[in-house]
């Protein structure tokens, strides 16, 4: 006989859940299907007109391409950074403490704080960048360098988190192993390659899937910095969405953009899914 009780203690989390997140959704679905005024509010049941349009702009295409790129950018920076400070932080050393606490920062640090830390930093004139690497590049005003830049920064950003998971990881190692490593005659290279990559796959996957996700919804530093520019260089698609929705007021096109953007990162969730196996990625 099947308890009812339980299930009734869920109730409360599971209304709030569906007024701040499944309503909000579903009313987004709605608002792609018309042409709404200035105030938001549907105006006009216009259908599939607002996914035709944008199935046929250039700009459109032009923001996938630009999100891809950002998110790979952002992605490599992330996990490559995180993995290589807590790999840093394995030994003891003196300052190790300091140290940790450095490598983990960026998690504490607001990305609309420190993006305008980096508008100084990247400054053609006065900026630090500039000057420590003897060039005179406008970091943020040159379509070659602009998504570059920031997705180096974002990276940064998540390489704090990333630091977290990979050290926890790397703490989790069964240390036998590398004695039976060593036993065997086993050099650093040989146990890092054979025992630390294979026991960090489950956490490798866990950081890859949350930074694509998170890099698929950065705004605060390219509206602070570019906002989209020069030209649509950054025009990420929550940059895309924001623009459409707030500057052009066309929230039923803004919206049909955002149904579309779940749908690509749902699809590449499931695709990294897929690629592993209960959660361990495939060697």
């Amino acid at each position: 006989m099947l308890k009812v009780e339980p299930y009734t203690y869920l109730i409360p989390a599971a209304l709030i859940m569906g007024l701040f997140t499944f309503w909000p959704f579903f009313q987004t679905i709605i608002r792609s299907l018309y042409l709404t005024d200035n105030l938001g509010r549907n105006a006009l049941f216009v259908g599939f007109e607002n996914y035709i349009e944008l199935f046929t702009s250039s700009s459109f295409y032009n923001s996938v391409l630009i999100t891809v790129l950002f998110v790979i950018i952002v992605v490599v920076v992330g996990v490559v950074l995180g993995f290589c400070t807590a790999l840093l932080c394995q030994r003891t050393f003196p300052g190790i403490r300091f140290f940790s606490a450095a490598y983990a920062l960026p998690m504490a640090v607001a990305s609309s704080g420190i993006a305008l830390v980096f508008l100084v930093m990247l400054n053609q004139s006065i900026g630090i960048v500039n000057q420590m690497l003897g060039t005179n590049i406008n970091w943020l005003a040159d379509p070659n360098y602009a998504l570059l830049s920031i997705g180096v920064l974002t990276g940064w950003l998540n390489s704090g988190i990333n630091f977290l998971y990979f050290s926890a990881g790397l703490a989790g190692i069964d240390r036998s192993l590398y004695e039976s490593a060593s036993i065997d005659g086993a050099n650093r290279w040989n146990k890092f390659r054979f025992v630390t990559i294979p026991s960090l796959k489950p956490i490798t996957f866990f950081v890859v899937v949350t930074n694509v996700i998170n890099a698929f919804q950065g705004f605060a530093q390219i509206k602070i910095l570019t906002s989209g520019g020069p030209g649509e260089s950054t025009n990420v698609i929550v940059y895309d969405i924001y623009r459409n929705a707030f500057m052009n007021y066309r929230y039923g096109y803004a919206s049909a953009e955002s149904i579309v953007l779940f749908i690509i990162v749902m699809i590449l969730t499931i695709i990294m899914f897929k690629m592993s196996k209960g959660g361990r990625i495939n060697a």
